[in-house]
């Protein structure tokens, strides 16, 4: 007995002893999961309807504290989180009106990106300059998101949370890459900095290069957007045009919104013949052109004469030409379209959707989702088709851009569109499928950078709401409430120059990726390089 006590006794005393130190660092470790999550949370905070855009330099801060250190497949799990904590109420609109399955399902695949980004910036924190690095991954991140599965979902872009933020100017410089790099830097770079000041007070050795390219992440980006400003302005170069936008309202919300089409339709044509009729009393100045929204007559008019009667006789009130938003089939084809009605020849142009949205538009992998669940068939029971050519209507004049709701968020979409010479763009868009949700805040946002972007007056026709004029310095001029019938008629600035962001197009973003695959191949390489210095 004594024998055996004293063996258990001295084993006990060769277990090695937690200090304070250990299991306060062991305690950090256990929160930062809940870190991660937070601090994607912190992003979303960040994004509109609310205007805390620099919520998302913290957020990114916090981020950094978290990967940098780690081993990849810690950044994997962290990023993910991440991902989830951001995505996860960011998108919550998608599920307002088929449930929570799609929506959950959504976010699972994109946080899968994010996590990738979180792995590559664990791998890159190591390296001098990783904030550098690590912003530049995310921008991979993004670029890959854009593109797959399916076609890419942009929805979430740092770019789009900044609308109200001091680096919009950026969006001149070099579209959405270089804004949402230079938030992502900044938000890094500040995370660096307060790390390396809280570890000089602790008496820790700072490196000068260190605190330096600190110091310069967060400085640069708010310099650089301080000298893009100049590429922003609202100045009529080509004159100026005055512009209806017209919402006729839904009869009610939801998914259901389309069984009650000619209600739609009929509400649409009665606004414009509303402010026809003010027009003629002198009470609202006669506009050039008026701009219908997506789905405001889902009645295909080269196929019903009763719906081409209904816009006939609202383009003859009014009595200039309108863009309308139809759904129309064509050669076998179900499209969705843009009609420029001649208030005298009827329609004489359209344009086609070519970014259609998937699961809402066309039903990817049909047969296995059908086997699956039955009501996706059901609900996009017909597939529409793609268009293949750019879409700027000669309206009173004035070459008018459209990007029709979803393409808002892509980036070659908006920039054929310009290059094509447009003057000014409309995105028109059907916000009632999602209620009341931050949807349509979101959407307006990405179109105000769009306007700075491409230094163009942007119009947002919508159905429901929120409809809006956006001036090419990203302002909102004019918008409309929510569900309710509404117009808005402004004289705006037309504009032709192209910004270093549309004449660079996608080189930036392509820039910034191989920089991303630079830091992750130099980690790689260092990594390698150590565990066989380690072996030997």
């Amino acid at each position: 007995m004594t024998a055996t006590a004293t063996s258990v006794g001295e084993s006990d005393r060769t277990q090695p002893q937690r200090t304070p130190a250990s299991r306060l660092t062991a305690r950090l470790r256990s929160l930062l999961p809940a870190a991660a999550a937070l601090s994607g949370v912190l992003l979303y905070v960040s994004f509109p309807p609310r205007t805390l855009w620099w919520l998302a330099l913290p957020a990114f801060a916090v981020l950094g504290h978290v990967l940098r250190g780690r081993g990849w497949k810690a950044g994997l799990g962290l990023g993910y989180l991440f991902g989830l904590g951001f995505l996860l109420p960011l998108l919550v609109w998608t599920g307002v009106e088929v449930g929570p399955g799609p929506w959950l399902a959504l976010v699972a695949i994109e946080a899968l990106f994010v996590a990738a980004v979180g792995a590559g910036v664990a791998a890159v924190s190591k390296l001098p300059a990783w904030p550098v690095w690590a912003a530049a991954l995310w921008i991979a991140g993004e670029a890959a998101r854009a593109r797959v599965p399916f076609d890419g979902f942009p929805w979430g872009k740092i770019a789009f949370g900044q609308a109200d933020g001091v680096f919009l100017p950026l969006a001149a410089l070099g579209g959405t890459p270089v804004l949402g790099f230079a938030v992502v830097l900044c938000g890094f770079g500040l995370g660096e900095a307060v790390r390396l000041a809280v570890g000089a007070r602790r008496g820790a050795r700072v490196r000068r290069g260190a605190a330096a390219v600190a110091l310069a992440a967060v400085a640069v980006p708010v310099v650089a957007a301080v000298a893009a400003r100049p590429l922003v302005s609202d100045e009529a170069q080509d004159g100026t045009a005055t512009v209806a936008v017209i919402q006729g309202n839904v009869p009610r919300a939801g998914l259901d919104f389309n069984s009650q089409r000619r209600a739609v339709l009929d509400h649409h044509a009665r606004e414009t013949e509303r402010l026809a009729a003010e027009v003629d009393a002198g009470k609202a100045d006669r506009p050039d052109f008026v701009l219908w929204p997506e789905n405001s007559s889902d009645i295909d008019p080269f196929a019903n004469a009763d719906a081409r009667m209904v816009i006939d006789r609202a383009a003859k009130a009014i009595g200039v030409p309108v863009s309308v938003g139809g759904v129309v089939e064509r050669d076998g084809k179900l499209l969705n379209e843009q009609i420029l009605w001649d208030p005298d020849k009827g329609p004489v142009d359209t344009y086609d959707k070519r970014q259609i949205q998937p699961f809402g538009e066309y039903l990817p992998l049909r047969s296995l989702i059908g086997a699956i669940n039955g009501e996706w068939t059901s609900m996009v029971s017909r597939d529409f088709s793609r268009g293949t050519e750019p879409g700027v209507f000669t309206m009173a004049g004035t070459r008018v851009g459209l990007v029709t709701c979803y393409e808002a968020a892509f980036d070659w979409a908006v920039r054929s569109e310009v290059a094509d010479g447009a003057q000014l763009i409309s995105v028109p868009s059907n916000n009632a499928t999602f209620d009341r949700s931050e949807m349509t805040y979101q959407q307006l946002a990405m179109s105000r950078v769009r306007a700075v972007e491409h230094s163009r007056t942007v119009t947002v026709p919508v159905t429901s709401g929120v409809s809006a004029i956006i001036m090419p310095d990203g302002r909102i001029t004019q918008r409309t409430g929510m569900f309710v019938a509404d117009s808005l008629v402004q004289e705006v600035p037309l504009r032709s120059v192209e910004t270093p962001a549309t004449r660079l197009g996608v080189l930036p973003e392509i820039a910034l990726v191989l920089v991303a695959a630079g830091g992750v191949g130099w980690a790689v390489g260092a990594g390698v390089r150590g565990r066989r210095a380690r072996d030997v």
